[in-house]
């Protein structure tokens, strides 16, 4: 194969966004006639869409010097090289040559290339500003990158600039405008019209915005759409990994928890390999979730270390776990500190796990006022979630007030919005509280339909834990056929399909106890399998 075959399969391959061939047949050009500038860029966007950065860099260096009569050109590629320097944690090179780009420009005419170029080198250091919790500090420099991009035609300016623009205005509390910006951004990007780093980097910024305003329908949808977009390039690799977990965020919500846990576990690997990517610690911090509500305790605490090693914060999740083991202290101690150092997004979660914590201790009046809070914050967003979530605790609130009329018209509220957000596990947690209610009010027939409802939810998601307390509320007898209350205990888990070292794990106990009090069921029972013991949990309303 000579060079120019090898640059005409090179560039046919790039068209096609088949990145592993493009990137194959640029290495085999390059070693029979040196790329020039323009396709040293190419070169360095496969390496880089396949996740191989060193060699991006090392050809996006190349590309600088080679750019040398095009001063633009030779800024934009220093601008893609400064960003995966910082993604790869190398903040000091990137900015030397955001600066020694900067410097090159000094004097140029100001041509639309030229200006462009000099609003795309702004727009890191805003976004480092943004980042760092100053986004009004941030915010014209964006706007103005953004401008000069709409009058110079420069696609990627515009969506980069455009997406930090609103996600500042959220930031300073007007989230309406900030997401009308952010939808407006990503018709670009779902159009075709930025290239393809910037639209992986778009799509995940807008979906973890969506997610920490508790957009959880512009969330979905966005998923979806990059879920398909990465999937129409197999050859991705960098976007996958942050895909996943933002695919597992939602299957969570919707109750698919095994294959959220399949999707998160796929995600750690990903980002793991071959050097940590920053997305690990939200991965951890998923996955840590998904074992918590599936009662394996062990595992989520260990997933949730791994989580805060990777620099990720570890509440709600970790003091709703401490309040699961009956750790109240530290269950206080850690959402108070969260609390404490929570921004205004990440708020509403704390706040959510804080009105849980303090009903735990008897503390209704903390639980009021954290409610209340919350409620300040979601008359303040456009958020069904937020909604929801406000709701839910103000009914969990008045019920332990002694108001179960005002706590069923909040929790109906909360269930029909969490239905809308098709949130199986928030539902069932809600029709809890309604018995409860109902029962207060003299309405066991009600109360009981609604904790059967609740317990049907559960039993579907696996939900181990939720099960178990909701036996304190369940008035049907529970020791059939001899059974000690701890056989009970012990067979209600194995219905729910765990094996015995879930069992032991979830319950306190040894194997080897789990193992005996499994042989005894089995003797009083007179059934010889789990699947006979499950067949007559289930015709005497164990579970």
């Amino acid at each position: 194969m000579d060079a120019t075959d090898a640059f005409e399969r090179a560039h046919l391959a790039f068209r096609d966004r088949m990145w592993a061939d493009a990137a194959a047949h640029f290495r085999a050009a390059d070693e029979l006639r040196p790329l020039g500038a323009d396709d040293l860029d190419r070169a360095a966007q496969c390496a880089y869409l396949t996740g191989n950065d060193d060699e991006c860099i090392r050809l996006l260096e190349r590309a600088v010097v080679e750019h040398v009569d095009d001063r633009p050109a030779a800024g934009q590629s220093t601008f893609w090289l400064a960003y995966i320097l910082s993604s790869s944690g190398d903040s000091a090179r990137a900015s030397g040559w955001l600066a020694r780009a900067r410097r090159a420009l000094d004097g140029e005419p100001p041509t639309d290339a030229v200006r462009s170029v000099r609003a795309l080198l702004t727009v890191p250091q805003a976004i480092g500003t943004l980042l760092g919790g100053d986004p009004e500090s941030a915010l014209p420099t964006l706007t103005a990158a953004r401008e000069v991009g709409v009058e110079c035609g420069h696609r990627d300016l515009i969506a980069l600039s455009g997406v930090g623009v609103g996600q500042a205005r959220i930031l300073l509390g007007d989230a309406r405008a900030g997401l009308a910006v952010l939808d407006e951004t990503m018709v670009s990007v779902t159009t075709g019209e930025v290239s393809p780093i910037a639209t992986g980097i778009l799509y995940c910024a807008v979906i973890i915005t969506c997610h920490e305003t508790y957009q959880l329908r512009r969330a979905a949808e966005w998923t979806r759409a990059l879920g398909d977009w990465c999937d129409a390039q197999p050859d991705l690799v960098p976007f996958h990994g942050q895909c996943l977990v933002h695919q597992a965020e939602m299957l969570h919500l919707h109750g698919a928890w095994q294959d959220a846990m399949e999707q998160v576990r796929l995600a750690c690997r990903r980002l793991s390999e071959p050097v940590a990517n920053p997305a690990i610690g939200m991965a951890h911090y998923e996955l840590a979730e998904l074992h918590r509500v599936r009662g394996e305790f062990s595992a989520a605490d260990a997933a949730y270390r791994r989580a805060a090693l990777a620099g990720h914060e570890v509440h709600p999740g970790l003091a709703r776990l401490r309040l699961a083991q009956g750790d109240l202290d530290s269950a206080r101690a850690g959402i108070d500190r969260a609390l404490s150092e929570s921004t205004s997004l990440y708020r509403p979660r704390m706040l959510e796990a804080a009105v849980d914590v303090a009903l735990a201790e008897g503390n209704v009046g903390s639980a009021r006022r954290f409610a209340e809070e919350l409620e300040a914050v979601a008359s303040q967003a456009e958020s069904t979630a937020l909604t929801a979530m406000t709701a839910h605790a103000f009914g969990a609130v008045l019920l332990e007030e002694g108001e179960p009329r005002r706590a069923l018209d909040r929790l109906r509220t909360a269930w029909r919005l969490w239905q809308e957000l098709d949130a199986p596990y928030a539902c069932a947690h809600v029709r809890v509280l309604q018995g409860r209610c109902c029962d207060a009010l003299g309405d066991q027939d009600t109360a009981q339909i609604e904790f059967e409802s609740a317990a049907m939810l559960f039993r579907e998601l696996g939900a181990a834990p939720d099960l178990r307390q909701l036996r304190q509320y369940d008035p049907r007898p529970s020791t059939p056929a001899g059974l000690t209350a701890r056989e009970v205990e012990v067979l209600r888990v194995v219905a729910a399909g765990r094996t015995n070292r879930e069992i032991a794990e979830s319950l306190v106990l040894s194997e080897k106890t789990v193992a005996r009090h499994l042989s005894n069921i089995f003797g009083k029972l007179g059934v010889s399998s789990r699947s006979a013991a499950t067949a007559y949990a289930y015709e005497h309303h164990l579970v």
